[in-house]
């Protein structure tokens, strides 16, 4: 395991020892040795000669007394360096929200664009699967008497194809997100440093790094889910013991699930904190899926809460946005395929607004959530590394050369950070 210094054995395929530019030695240091001619400053000395001074240079303020408080000889720190979409500082909760919409805005076709396809992709199966309950229940509310009859086949049919179209949507999240999320790490890496990156190139980048990100998304559900399969055997076991017992026993069953329920919520929020690292240590460090789990870990050790903290922040702003952007169309799909005439136009059309709805919200969610995430992972690397003074380092050689080579990739990885 890297303590983020790292080894010239852990670092990737093509890392060279000597970086093409711009992160090779500039061809003239703006240092020079001591005793040796330094040329003449471009702007006005910074201490004049004033006129009770007698001719010699005077040492107080260029421009009048300090103000009040202020002590002697200290001024305000000069700004951070912000050569992309953050300060190159530790970041603080509006610099993280702020950046990820500056994210969002200097690569809208990028980033909106995958986020929309990918959003697209998983409403699609939901939206079918609502089509088949419109057909089903929209002949039930425009004929009452149809109410009371009894069509057990129907019912099945109907859940059935719920089931099938939120287990296929799933799927289809399960990877579009995974394949989104590594895009999006990617190319905001690139954007720290004020670059742009094309659709094509990120992928290009990080196609490489796919069976990782998958990796850590199946370990991740695996974690998730086992104690999902011990709660329903346990569940299973408790009620076959109080099958038929006093009410007293069914209602300790319910006192024992709904503890269940809340422990596993804290469960899920605990381990998506420690490895919400994961997936940026895969595409920015070029770690595999055990390897970048136990580096999120480490990272997120000693600042757990406030990770915590912004990460659940952040789930509730982006459901809430998603929600305001959803709900108006599933309710007009929804009173259109139920309400409507059950015809194949009113079905379809119902559907298709549940998709719109869907894809509106998730396009909206995924880009954020996974930029609030890679800039966390980027201001614990600040924090916890000393990480700003590469990016500063880096940022002012390529101020220097008025452009982000693509090498800007590689600073990413932990044997540059500056921590001894």
């Amino acid at each position: 395991m890297s303590d983020g210094h790292g080894s010239a054995s852990e670092r990737p395929s093509g890392w060279a020892a000597e970086q093409p530019p711009p992160y090779g030695a500039p061809p003239a240091s703006p240092w020079t040795a001591p005793g040796s001619e330094q040329p003449p400053p471009s702007g006005p000395p910074p201490y004049e000669a004033g006129p009770q001074s007698g001719g010699q240079q005077s040492y107080g303020p260029p421009h009048g007394p300090y103000p009040q408080g202020q002590p002697y000889g200290y001024g305000p720190h000069p700004p951070a360096l912000r050569p992309g979409i953050i300060p190159l500082r530790p970041l603080a909760l509006g610099d993280i929200y702020d950046g990820t919409i500056k994210l969002i805005r200097s690569n809208p076709k990028a980033v909106l664009g995958l986020s929309a396809v990918a959003a697209l992709l998983a409403a699609i199966p939901l939206a079918v699967g609502q089509g088949f309950v419109f057909g089903a229940v929209a002949p039930l509310m425009n004929d009452p008497a149809a109410l009371q009859a009894e069509d057990p086949a129907g019912t099945y049919g109907m859940l059935g194809a719920q089931y099938v179209s939120a287990f296929v949507s799933y799927a289809i999240s399960f990877v579009a997100v995974t394949v989104l999320t590594g895009v999006l790490t990617r190319i905001l890496g690139r954007a720290v440093f004020g670059g742009k990156i094309t659709t094509q190139e990120a992928w290009q980048t990080t196609r490489r790094r796919l069976p990782a990100l998958f990796g850590v998304v199946g370990l991740l559900a695996l974690i998730m889910l086992a104690p999902v399969a011990v709660m329903a055997a346990v569940l299973v076991v408790a009620f076959g013991t109080v099958a038929g017992g006093s009410p007293e026993a069914a209602g300790g069953l319910l006192l024992l699930f709904l503890l269940m329920i809340v422990l596993y919520i804290g469960y899920v929020f605990f381990f998506r904190t420690r490895f919400a690292f994961a997936p940026a240590a895969v595409v920015l460090e070029g770690r595999g899926p055990v390897d970048a789990m136990r580096r999120s870990w480490n990272l997120v050790t000693g600042d757990f809460w406030r990770v915590l903290g912004i990460l659940f922040l952040t789930t509730l702003v982006v459901g809430l946005i998603a929600s305001i952007l959803q709900v108006p169309f599933m309710i007009a799909g929804m009173v259109i395929g139920l309400v409507g005439s059950g015809s194949v136009a009113t079905i379809v059309i119902g559907s298709i607004l549940v998709a719109v709805g869907g894809t509106l919200g998730a396009m909206i969610t995924y880009p954020f959530e996974a930029g609030v995430a890679g800039l966390l992972y980027a201001d614990r690397r600040m924090r916890g590394e000393a990480f700003d003074l590469v990016l500063q380092t880096a940022a002012i050689e390529q101020q220097r050369q008025g452009w982000v080579h693509s090498t800007a990739d590689e600073l990413w990885h932990p044997s540059n950070s500056a921590k001894s």
